[in-house]
């Protein structure tokens, strides 16, 4: 190579440096931009509403308050009494026993089987329930709310709420027998029923907020891995297509620099053009802001299969798609000659898109896959299914085969701008517009 020769060379590459340079530039500026201006994950906004929701710490926190409150309204009845030292000591032990006893019983999960366990603390708190009433008479009645809300908490609806009745009715019994006032007859069941009904109440709503809680944050869960996998899978087909074409493109490079220079610069260009929008497409699918065109994207694929010596024949019709429809069928597109130029020899590509029955068809065929052919990569991808999950969230199908003389066609099917399925319709939509080549 003369000195003209090497100086030429130089002042390409510097010129080629300085435009990557510039480029990564941009694309930092870009990036800063974008993460100033990115918006919240769909796992952070779910985080942030079920940290609005009420803690269960403060839902126990009332329902302790509660069972306090009614334990102290027993306690005070009974010290008007006038027992004993001993006999208050008594009582106040079997207070403290059905206040543990009721924690325990609040605690259940709803829906949890009735364990030996739960059988025999409810038979005990029905033994300290009545108990007591043989020496404190009326006053000890309030305890039977306790056991009401327990037979609620653990047993059977049917048979709960017949034991619950059966317990409101039993506390007509205490003031009858000390000849109280009719008043003091009604008031007492009255009280048992309402208590029982208020800690059960009380007892399920702090389950049901633990609860609520715990869904929320595996919705949370559940956003963030949605959000991994979506990143995953924009990546595997954009930087599919886009590094099959910077090694198709390097390698002719290589074929052509001893040869050809001129033209291997012109190819060395397309390269940095690819890698540049390369960057470009994974700083969107970060913000999670990217769209494609299929119009754009047939162009593309169109540029790298001729540089790949394969005949592209093409028939585009004059159709129109919603934005997300329009993004969808490019990353088909896209996915389809990233297959083609890995997976196969083909020497032809057709590319079809039409219209027929408001459904937009984009046909891709070539003319085989290599039998013989076998990807040394040790994770072969799921392309095919990512494009399936794709098309089938804008309402459409996949189909994709290997017909009798040896070709392989793919085909995708969407809903048209003008019959949108009405669960991803969009106002806005886009052209695709009419050629044949």
């Amino acid at each position: 190579m003369d000195r003209h020769d090497r100086t030429s060379a130089t002042d390409d590459t510097e010129t080629c440096r300085a435009d990557d340079t510039k480029a990564r530039a941009d694309d930092a500026e870009s990036c800063r931009v974008d993460g100033e201006q990115a918006r919240p994950t769909d796992g952070e906004r779910a985080a942030r509403l079920g940290s609005d929701l009420p803690a269960p710490r403060l839902a126990r926190a009332i329902l302790l308050v509660a069972l306090l409150s009614y334990t102290l309204i027993t306690m005070l009845n009974i010290a008007g009494t006038g027992l004993s030292p001993v006999a208050m000591t008594a009582a106040l032990l079997a207070l403290a026993a059905i206040f543990a006893i009721q924690l325990s019983h609040s605690a259940a999960r709803p829906g949890s089987p009735l364990t030996r366990r739960r059988v025999l603390t409810l038979s005990a708190q029905a033994l300290l329930t009545y108990g007591p009433i043989l020496a404190f008479h009326a006053a000890w009645g309030s305890m039977a709310g306790f056991l009401a809300a327990s037979v609620l908490l653990l047993l059977r609806p049917r048979v709960a709420w017949t034991l619950y009745a059966l317990i409101g009715l039993s506390m007509i019994v205490p003031p009858l027998l000390e000849g109280r006032p009719v008043v003091d007859v009604v008031y007492l069941p009255e009280s048992t029923l309402l208590t029982g009904l208020v800690i059960y109440g009380l007892s399920r709503l702090s389950a049901l907020i633990r609860e609520l809680v715990e869904a929320r944050g595996e919705l949370a869960r559940m956003a963030v891995t949605e959000e991994r996998l979506r990143f995953a899978r924009d990546l595997h087909d954009l930087l599919g297509f886009s590094l099959s074409a910077i090694t198709l493109k390097s390698e002719l490079i290589h074929r052509l620099i001893p040869g050809h220079p001129a033209r291997a610069t012109a190819e060395i260009e397309d390269v940095l053009a690819i890698s540049r929008q390369s960057l470009s497409d994974v700083r969107r699918v970060a913000s999670g802001l990217r769209e494609m065109s299929l119009e754009q994207e047939i162009s593309s694929a169109e540029s790298v299969l001729h540089a790949a010596d394969i005949l592209v024949t093409k028939q585009v019709g004059a159709v129109r798609l919603a934005k997300q429809a329009d993004t969808v069928l490019a990353t088909v597109l896209r996915e389809a000659v990233t297959n083609l130029l890995r997976h196969s020899r083909a020497g032809r590509c057709t590319i079809e898109v039409d219209e027929r029955d408001g459904v937009v068809r984009l046909s891709v065929c070539n003319d085989g896959v290599d039998p013989a052919y076998h990807d040394p990569s040790p994770h072969g991808g799921s392309g095919l299914g990512n494009l399936r999950d794709r098309i089938e969230s804008v309402g459409g199908r996949m189909e994709s085969a290997r017909t009798d003389d040896g070709t392989f066609r793919l085909v995708a099917e969407i809903p048209s701008a003008k019959h949108p399925d009405p669960l991803t319709a969009r106002d806005d939509s886009v052209a695709v517009g009419d050629s044949v080549a």
